[in-house]
């Protein structure tokens, strides 16, 4: 499926962090990392992977990551999720860099979130829940999980932390300003996204 980004509203002057602020670019693959995804090196090469819960992530994704000039291939996982994963490429070295230390994800220092990445993240692993939105964690980074959390706060979007128990580990962006400040950074539903996976998108 091939994706366009929204055109732009000339009378609308954008906000410094979202997603018109600034062109594509593979720094805003940051945003996987922040949630579920993981990123792997191999000699002066890395890749970047994710597993999502559902296909029209898939789409979104592929495409998302198509514009900043990096292909990636697909897969189902066997309990009804699907794999997306970037081929090695030395141009995503300097993320696996600045995120590995050693095989353990870690943000770097002065990592910051904006709408491009906000976009990637939820894009992976976002969905509306009864009291909020959910942004999805990676289940077992927890040491990535406070540093995240920071830079939400910085871009005006303090999240509340869910336990895996229930429906976790993510942090839930709650209260009437906190949504729309989300639907300002990370811009207009894709295509193929549901309302339920996309902030503002369900009313």
């Amino acid at each position: 499926m091939s994706l366009t980004p929204p055109p732009r509203n000339p009378a609308r002057q954008p906000s410094l962090f979202s997603t018109e602020a600034a062109d594509p670019s593979l720094a805003d693959l940051a945003g996987l990392l922040a949630g579920p995804g993981d990123v792997g090196r191999m000699g002066g090469t890395a890749r970047l992977a994710v597993v999502v819960d559902a296909a029209w992530r898939v789409h979104v994704l592929v495409a998302e990551l198509a514009a900043r000039g990096i292909p990636a291939s697909w897969e189902p996982t066997g309990d009804g999720r699907h794999l997306v994963r970037t081929a090695y490429a030395t141009t995503l070295a300097p993320l696996a860099r600045a995120w590995l230390r050693g095989t353990a994800k870690r943000p770097p220092a002065g990592f910051h979130l904006n709408g491009r990445r906000l976009r990637l993240w939820v894009a992976a692993a976002g969905a509306a829940d009864p009291a909020g939105f959910l942004l999805r964690l990676g289940a077992g980074d927890e040491e990535c999980w406070p540093p995240v959390r920071a830079a939400l706060a910085v871009v005006g979007l303090p999240g509340a932390f869910v336990e895996p128990g229930e429906g976790g580990p993510a942090y839930r962006i709650a209260g009437r300003r906190r949504l729309a400040r989300l639907v300002e950074l990370v811009g207009e539903r894709p295509a193929a996204a549901p309302a339920a996976g996309w902030p503002g998108a369900g009313g």
